[in-house]
């Protein structure tokens, strides 16, 4: 286990429902009203934030666009949004 791991325990009540521990939400950043996903690995389970998880998709279906598109450097970004801004 690694130096910021730790271990937590929640009871699961009759209709399933658990309430996530204190350090777990905060290790999470989640707070009331936000959104968990959880993503299940054979037979284990991660929570993750879901706010965070769409981001981290996203980024994954980006990966190599930029190249793609013959964006190779920052001025290469910076000439296209330069662009794109002097459109009508």
């Amino acid at each position: 286990m690694s130096p910021k791991a730790f271990v937590d325990n929640a009871k699961v009540m009759s209709k399933g429902q658990i309430t996530i521990p204190k350090d777990v939400r905060d290790v999470l950043g989640v707070t009331s009203g936000d959104r968990v996903t959880f993503v299940v690995e054979g037979n284990s389970v991660r929570i993750i934030n879901s706010a965070l998880y769409a981001m981290e998709i996203l980024q994954n279906e980006m990966q190599g666009e930029a190249e793609n598109s013959g964006l190779k450097t920052e001025e290469d970004v910076t000439t296209l949004v330069s662009e794109l801004r002097e459109e009508p």
